[in-house]
């Protein structure tokens, strides 16, 4: 349809406005071809009169209908023109709070001055694996692009972020860099996604400053790459800068500041490692007060400087580094302040006493004098000569200034190469990433070379965004089979050309530069001279130092001032010595020349984009701007040998106000970055792009009845498309899309539009034609009703008489009085009959009523009781489960506090036989002194016989010396005494306090378990205070032995006594072998009895088994002996008293059992507790021979002592008397030790009269088994006689069973199949057991046979114990079959659920009935270990298998429930039956492997999980979302949305609400086949549903054209879905629909009116779920999909979020998706009989053995 055809009535255009930059009208009639005015209506009302150019119409552009406006994607647009993308923007950004748009590969990004909610890490995972166009636009989705191409194509990627200062292009490049680091997390522990993200604080502070235009503007450009592995996972990158801006350093407007480093310094100068630093306040330094700006609002400068710290040091940059930088810029600031005088003559100076100049001087390490004589003269070098020239103040100044520029760009550089060599991992890159941030184009007033650089840089970026378009859109139309067209676009070729070719612009200003005394103004006149003729190069009318040049985005304006200067970048080569020879050798090496090294490795390399400084020769150095040309050109390859991805950021005005929109500054900017420019390239060929169903979805209403009956949907878009649109260049078809031109697509709408209102005229029409019609219908019956009453009386005047009417008046009385009394009777009759009718109705309603409320109340009060009873369980339980958990702790504790008591008593033990030792050696040493006291006996006595020749000579003299040695003696004599008792006091106090000690150890011992943990502390210093005790008394004991031994030499006969006493002690602890004796002639005694017992056993048995041989062995075969039996009918008596006998016979062999167990059982007991006995008196004694022995020792050197006495003064008479004295004494000891040793004897006695009283019963009760095997063997002699009868019977049944052969034949066919069925199960049990079934078995034939010739005998089950039993060598055997091998798809099938966990409970119940702790341990530890084997390779591998994750879980829960059912703890035990009871753990107390299991369980719960939730969530957001499931409600818009090539999949399977429920069906009927708690099913259903309820939330979060009215039908509808199948499952108590609530409210949310004050109420009042951030986001994409439907206005939303003020909530956007709900194990005791469990020959496990 031709364009000029749309201008109708009521169709909308778009006219220029000054204020506005466009403006909506209306027309107001049709436009035809001729016209010269086009009739329009503002938008207030007024008319306007466009004019017309009739010969050539120059229409204005036509507005997008409504349903296309705000749209992600702005060439999804039907009109695609600049008023249509300022308005699509405009909508987005003001209405929708939108600031992200598509504009075909252009991601439209305008600033909001807001901080948003939508960069958390929940919306990053959101993005992740999403193709670019599913969810809504996003930085996140450009970068997930990026990284996705690259995984997937292999090849370098690229993200140019551009755009003027203040419109975001740092922050959305740290929000890429911030996505690729959460999602491709780096593989080694360096952490380089931190590192990478670490480098924006300080590439902020040391290149942004705060501009008018920004308060953090970059002035540099910056190109990171982020290079991966081939895991694609980061491990490195490296940066490179363009242009930074030197001359803010040393010069910034009004209102503006240096760069963020500067001010950050100043904050902090009053810190102790900034004292050298010698810094001011901000406000004193020249180089940052320039601006007259020093803060910034909401900025704290010296937050930012620890941030910037922090991040030097996460760089590996330590405090070394950051001295010298924070030297360098201190240093520059200094230089700043440098005061340069004007000295006349066109001479300069600088005083030598500037505080600053000494302290530049002194961090530089340079000299103050050459410094300021090279800073005020120049040195002209001549042929002849050198000269040296002082220079005015005006060029002092400026050679300061460059040198502080010059200083500052070193040492940026420095520290980006160290940033880089930081983020260096070791590694090969397989691929990278790069971000570019880079200045877009500027234009403003006073436009110098800084600006014409970066204009220039945009315009090679421009060349290579426009050939990347037609390169995409040559792909599309090559992919879709559509003939490619080539189209006019704007080259800006020439432009480039006109700056960097041979004699271009840069060409002119290098040239320029060469000369020495070249100006602005003598290259600009070049420049006017050789680019005259250029078209895109103009000269000014109004200036002289001025040009213009035509860019791609506007004309700009360049002043020539400074152009030469900033090019050459000078510095004098003096001022570059003084630096070079700097004693500061970081300041050295920037200025040092460099030399060019060859590159010799493969790895891609980035080489910085500044060169370094070369030598100061003029023919040698490079200009600035051959630099940035080269390192542009490096760029363009890097981009060009990637694949590009581009982000424009607006900024949408210039007061920095959030969400306020200027068209004017917007309109500007996406001209200048190409926005428009890609707009206009895409309306000249085939903009709307839509998909066959999209197209058929859409205008299904358009379509005929033999259209719409076609199944080809692809072929009914193209004959409706031919049908309506007759030229056939207005649209393509592809093999998968219809491509329109522009407009095309608002004609089809309009064409829709025009359907729907012709339909709904059509509705109108019929209901209002129905309704008159039906009003005239009444009112027309009404009028022939009035007419035929008129008409009648008008006849019966006409033909009635007087005498008539009389008549006719007396008939009517006499039929009213008749009818009158008819009536009456009738009536009297029916009430009376309604009365009765009535009176037995209420009684039986009032009966009913009142039975009713009578089980009303009753079931009331059994609900009251129930649910007290319930609420009192479930506290029980719960505190059951606290109690347990706190003991077990508890007990762990106490465990290990006791190992280390354990050891601390060891050590003591060890330390005390230690002393035993040494005491022995003091023996052997008494003993040597023994013999020397015998040479000393003999020395006397012959120092007697010369004593006795010398008496009468030296008798007096001898007498007197005696006397004196009397004296002396008696001296040390009372001292030994006194050290004596004193000693023996405390050694009996010590070892009574060492007993006393032991004892209480003992006694805490024991206790240990049951006390609280609060004890432990107590005991533990108490014992380290007896500890230390001990060691002092030890200590004192060795110290007074010493000196005791020192004055032994005699004592040879108190010894022997000793000795003597000692021998009688060890005759009475020779008892204890007595005892021991005895004990083992117990053991033999028992051992006699069992094997008597055994082959009392092994007669009967043998006696059993010739029994059954001659009653069935002439019958039947060997191999069918179990259950063949002949019948005899007559015989039914004595075969019931046989039967009597066996049951009889039964009953015995049991009890006798059973008691035998029990009596073996209490003598194990017994023995036991004899043995404990034995011990602890054998400990007894040998404490009391340890303290007889100490005392001993104590006598013996007192005894010694005395014996040297007595040796010495034998001629005094009064030492024989102390010597009695010391006599009684040892007669005391010996009285005492003679007591302990009674008490030891009594002791003694009363252990033998037990074990003799023992060995009595024990006697009796053999005896009592003996008369029991006598009273047995009488028993089977009674037997064998019956036997024997039954022989004669057996004969009769012989002769019988020849005449019955029939019968015999059908009897042997059934029991042959019982035998087969349970030959398995025989097999295993015990052989007793087996014969006393087969006797059973037989005899109940017998009986059966004779009653039912037709019946087989019915099994009865063995007396089994609920144990297997199986060998310690068969363990592997066991894991590797019930756990390793086991397949839930195989074997499993066929088992009762939970069977494997029965089994290992089995197995376990032996080992505890053995009491064999370590075959325990192994078990439990080898099961568990399988187990984790199991699940780990099941989560790791490929398929991650479910029914296997199911499968363990269920069982793990069983077998938890087992130990705890089992567990003999009274909790546990309520619902238990008695058999249950018996089948309780003895031995062992399995609680802490209850907690290893149930953590085991939780692990494997969350796997579980974590399979069911990646398996669901790819069929959620298509089937809760995209499917359609309201048949006839269409809920989709289409969208057009040209998405990448690279990013669409045809998806093989599609997902819809009979996908999620299947898929769930499926969970839940795996989880009950595996025999699954019903309450754990619960738990995991409710986690399914609250991940589909979060994941479907989100996706609308992120999905504008998921907002919409008929998609919350939808979604409800999906909802109702999901309710039907919990009622279908009976799962409606698992609370999981309370999840959807969020779901089901943000659905309610878009189908509700969102107009009044009301409405807002009713939102805020119902949804409840929901915070107001989701709210208010729900309520700015609402996007109608119909033009019936309106838009919800700014002022409603702003009344929501009024109402929504106080609510209290999380700020999140996003429900967390990875949220789960804490999982609860319940006990639920198994109703399994253990006993009647077998084994399936299937799992292989026939060395298992039933006991």
């Amino acid at each position: 349809m031709a364009l000029l055809e749309l201008y109708t009535e009521y169709n909308r255009v778009w006219i220029p406005d000054a204020g506005h930059v466009w403006r909506s009208a209306e027309i107001l009639r049709d436009f035809h071809l001729g016209d010269n005015v086009l009739d329009l209506l503002l938008e207030d009302g007024t008319e306007n009169h466009y004019p017309v150019d009739p010969a050539k119409p120059q229409l204005p552009p036509l507005r997008n209908p409504d349903i296309l406006v705000g749209e992600n994607d702005l060439t999804a647009l039907s009109y695609l023109h600049e008023p249509a993308v300022l308005h699509n923007l405009k909508v987005r950004f003001v209405e929708s709070k939108i600031i992200y748009t598509y504009c075909g590969i252009i991601l439209v990004a305008v600033n909001p001055y807001k901080q948003l909610h939508i960069y958390g890490d929940a919306i990053i995972h959101a993005y992740s694996g999403q193709n670019m166009g599913d969810m809504d636009p996003h930085i996140f989705a450009v970068a997930e692009e990026a990284y996705k191409q690259m995984a997937r194509n292999h090849k370098d990627q690229s993200i140019i972020v551009s755009g003027e200062s203040g419109a975001g292009k740092t922050v959305s490049a740290r929000y890429a860099m911030r996505y690729f680091a959460v999602v491709s997390k780096s593989g080694s522990k360096t952490r380089v996604e931190d590192k990478v993200l670490a480098s924006n604080p300080i590439t902020e502070a040391i290149g942004n400053a705060k501009t008018t235009r920004n308060d953090n503007s970059s002035r540099f450009g910056k190109y990171t790459e982020i290079g991966f592995d081939r895991r694609y996972r980061i491990i490195g990158a490296n940066m490179r800068t363009y242009l930074l801006e030197k001359s803010r350093v040393v010069f910034q407007a009004d209102n503006e500041r240096n760069y963020h480093i500067f001010y950050q310094m100043c904050s902090c100068a009053h810190l102790p490692e900034f004292n050298n630093l010698k810094l001011l306040s901000a406000d004193e330094f020249a180089y940052t007060c320039m601006g007259g700006e020093i803060t910034i609002e909401g900025v704290d400068d010296g937050k930012d400087m620890e941030e910037t710290r922090r991040t030097f040091s996460l760089l590996g940059l330590m405090e070394d580094f950051q001295s010298d930088v924070f030297k360098v810029l201190a240093a520059v600031l200094h230089l700043g302040n440098l005061e340069i005088k004007n000295s006349g003559d066109g001479k300069s100076s600088v005083p030598p006493s500037d505080p600053h100049l000494a302290v530049f001087c002194e961090l530089l390490g340079v000299s103050a004098e050459g410094l300021t004589r090279w800073l005020c003269h120049r040195r002209i070098v001549l042929v002849a000569e050198t000269v040296v020239k002082p220079v005015p103040k005006e060029r002092a100044v400026n050679a300061r200034d460059a040198l502080a520029k010059q200083i500052y760009a070193h040492l940026f550089d420095c520290i980006i190469n160290k940033i880089n060599t930081a983020l260096q991992v070791p590694g090969k890159q397989h691929a990278f990433i790069g971000v570019l941030d880079i200045y877009g184009f500027e234009t403003f007033d006073t436009n110098s070379f800084e600006q014409f650089c970066i204009n220039y840089a945009n315009e090679k970026l421009q060349q290579q965004f426009n050939l990347h378009v037609f390169k995409l859109e040559q792909e599309e139309y090559m992919k879709e089979d559509i003939p490619w067209t080539l189209i006019d676009f704007y080259d800006n070729q020439p432009v480039i050309d006109l700056i960097e070719a041979k004699m271009g612009i840069l060409d002119l200003l290098d040239e320029e530069c060469l000369f020495p005394q070249g100006t602005d103004r003598s290259w600009l006149q070049k420049l006017f001279k050789y680019l005259d003729a250029n078209p895109l190069f103009e000269k000014p009318r109004l200036s002289n130092e001025a040009f213009v040049i035509q860019h791609f985005a506007d004309k700009v304006e360049y002043q020539c001032r400074g152009f030469l200067e900033k090019n050459r970048d000078t510095l004098y080569e003096e001022l570059v010595d003084i630096l070079r020879v700097s004693e500061f050798p970081f300041v050295a090496n920037f200025f040092q020349e460099e030399k060019q090294k060859p590159v010799t490795t493969k790895v891609v390399k980035v080489r910085p984009a500044r060169p370094g400084v070369k030598p100061a020769n003029k023919q040698q150095r490079a200009s600035v701007g051959d630099k940035f040309c080269s390192s542009l050109s490096l760029l363009m390859e890097t981009l060009n040998a990637t694949t590009p991805h581009y982000v424009r950021c607006i900024k949408p005005n210039d007061e920095k106000l959030p969400f306020e929109y200027d068209s004017r500054r917007v309109v500007q900017q996406l001209r200048a970055c190409g926005v428009l420019e890609t707009i206009r390239i895409s309306a000249q060929s085939y903009p709307s792009r839509w998909t066959y169903i999209e197209f058929y979805s859409r205008y299904s209403i358009l379509m005929s009845h033999q259209e719409g009956d076609l199944s080809d949907k692809k072929q009914t878009c193209k004959n409706v498309l031919q049908r309506l649109i007759q030229d056939s260049n207005q649209y393509k078809f592809g093999r998968t899309k219809i491509f329109f031109r522009a407009g095309q697509v608002a004609y089809l709408e309009k064409l829709r539009l025009d359907r729907l209102r012709g339909a709904c005229v059509t509705l109108q029409k019929h209901v209002r034609g129905w309704s008159k019609r039906r009003k005239f219908l009444r009112m027309r019956e009404a009028a022939i009703t009035l007419q035929q009453y008129i008409r009648g009386t008008k006849t019966i005047r006409k033909t009635v008489t007087a005498a008539a009417l009389k008549q006719g008046w007396a008939a009517l009385v006499i039929q009213r009085y008749w009818r009158g009394y008819r009536m009456r009777q009738v009536f009297h009759l029916v009430r009376v009959a309604t009365v009765t009718i009535q009176s037995f109705t209420r009684g039986w309603i009032a009966r009913k009523r009142f039975k009713k409320m009578v089980e009303e109340q009753k079931a009331l009060i059994l609900q009251k009781y129930a649910r007290a009873w319930l609420a009192r369980r479930r506290f029980q339980t719960m505190r059951r489960l606290v109690i347990n958990v706190q003991l077990s702790f508890r007990v762990q504790k106490l465990r290990k506090k006791i190992e280390e008591q354990n050891k601390e008593n060891r050590g003591l033990m060890e330390r005390l036989s230690s002393l035993a030792n040494s005491h022995s050696h003091t023996v052997d040493r008494l003993q040597g002194l023994e013999a020397q006291l015998e040479k000393s006996t003999n020395q006397k006595v012959s120092l007697e016989a010369r004593e006795k020749k010398v008496k009468e000579d030296a008798s007096q003299q001898i007498t007197t010396q005696l006397q004196k040695e009397i004296d002396v003696l008696k001296l040390e004599k009372q001292n030994l005494e006194k050290k004596f008792d004193a000693s023996s006091k405390e050694a009996k106090e010590s070892f009574d306090h060492m007993k006393t000690n032991l004892q209480e150890e003992k006694e805490h011992e024991a206790r240990f378990r049951k006390i609280a943990e609060n004890n432990i502390e107590i005991q533990r210093i108490d014992h380290e205070k007896e500890v230390e005790t001990l060691k002092e008394g030890i200590k004192r004991l060795k110290e007074e032995r010493v000196s005791l031994q020192r004055k032994i030499e005699e004592g040879d006969q108190l010894n022997a006594e000793l000795q003597e006493q000692v021998i009688q002690l060890t005759k009475h602890v020779k008892i204890i072998p007595e005892l021991r004796k005895d004990l083992n002639n117990l053991q033999n005694q028992r051992n006699n009895m069992d094997r008597k017992m055994r082959e009392q056993s092994e007669q009967a048995r043998a006696k059993m088994n010739d029994i059954t041989r001659q009653l069935l062995g002439g019958v039947v075969e060997e191999n069918v002996l179990l259950g063949l039996t002949p019948d005899d009918s007559e015989k039914n008596c004595e075969v019931e008293d046989l039967l009597a006998a066996f049951d009889g016979l039964q009953k015995a062999t049991r009890i006798l059992e059973n008691h035998q167990r029990e009596q073996k059982e209490g003598y194990e007991t017994q023995v036991e507790g004899f043995t404990l006995k034995v011990d602890h008196l054998e400990n007894e004694n040998s404490k009391l021979q340890n303290l007889f022995q100490e005392k001993s020792n104590v006598n013996e050197n007192i005894r010694q002592e005395l014996s040297r006495l007595s040796s010495e003064n034998s001629v005094i008479p009064e030492l024989k008397v102390q010597a009695l004295e010391l006599q009684r004494q040892k007669q005391d000891l010996e009285a005492h030790v003679e007591e302990q040793s009674r008490e030891l004897t009594d002791k003694t006695e009363e252990i033998t009269n037990v074990l003799q009283k023992k060995i009595q019963e024990e006697s009796s009760q053999r005896r009592h088994f003996e008369e029991k095997s006598e009273e047995l063997e009488e028993l089977k002699r009674e037997l064998e006689g019956r036997v024997e009868e039954l022989g004669e019977e057996n004969n009769h049944l012989k002769r019988q069973l020849q005449m019955e052969s029939e019968a015999k034949s059908k009897l042997r066919q059934e029991t042959s199949q019982l035998t087969a069925d349970n030959m398995d199960f025989e097999e295993q049990l015990d052989q007793k057991d087996r014969l006393i079934k087969k006797l059973q078995k037989q005899m109940k034939s017998l009986e059966t046979s004779q009653r039912a010739k037709q019946t087989s005998a019915p099994a009865i089950p063995k007396d089994f114990l609920g144990m297997l039993e199986y060998k310690r060598e068969d363990e592997s055997r066991l894991i590797q079959n019930i756990i390793l091998d086991l397949k839930p798809k195989g074997v499993v099938v066929n088992m009762i659920p939970g069977l494997p966990a029965y089994i290992l409970f089995m197995c376990v119940r032996h080992t505890d009935y053995l009491n064999d702790e370590v075959k325990l341990q192994t078990l439990m530890n080898g099961v568990i270990g399988a187990v984790k084997k199991v699940i780990m390779f099941s989560f790791q591998s490929h398929h991650k298998d479910f029914e296997l994750l199911s499968f363990w879980l269920s069982n793990m829960y069983q077998l938890l429930n087992c130990l705890k059912q089992y567990s003999g703890e009274e909790e546990f035990l309520k619902q238990n039956t008695p058999r249950q009871n018996k089948h309780c753990l003895q031995n062992f107390d399995l609680s802490e492997h209850r907690q290893i299991l149930s953590d085991l369980a939780i692990q494997i719960y969350h796997q579980f999980i974590s399979i069911m939730e990646k398996t669901l969530s790819p069929a959620i957001v298509p089937g809760m979302l995209e499917h359609e499931s309201l048949q006839g409600i269409s809920s989709m818009k289409p969208t057009g949305f040209r998405k990448r090539s690279n990013s669409i999949y045809e998806d093989s399977e599609t997902h819809t609400i009979s996908s999620i429920v299947q898929q769930l069906s499926v969970f839940q009927s795996t989880m009950s086949q595996h025999g699954m708690e019903q309450r754990l099913i619960k738990q995991a259903v409710k986690q399914m549903f609250y991940q589909v309820g979060a994941t479907t939330l989100n996706s609308i979060m992120l999905r504008k054209d998921m907002c919409s009215c008929r998609k919350g039908m939808q979604i409800r509808c999906n909802i109702s879905y999901l309710e039907e199948w919990l009622k279908e499952k009976e799962l409606q108590s698992s609370n999981a629909m309370d999840t959807l609530r969020p779901l089901s409210q943000a659905a309610w949310l878009l189908q509700v009116n969102k107009s009044t004050d009301e409405d807002a109420k009713e939102i805020t009042g119902t949804c409840t779920e929901l915070n107001p951030v989701q709210i208010v986001k729900i309520l700015n994409s609402y996007t109608p999909i119909d033009d019936f439907e309106k838009r919800v206005t700014s002022s409603f939303v702003r009344k929501v979020q009024s109402l929504l003020q106080d609510r209290d909530g999380s700020t999140q956007l996003m429900l967390d998706s990875d949220y789960r709900f804490q999982v609860t194990f319940p006990f639920w005791p198994s109703a399994q009989a253990l006993e009647l469990l077998q084994v399936p020959s299937s799992l292989h496990l026939d060395f298992l053995s039933r006991i």
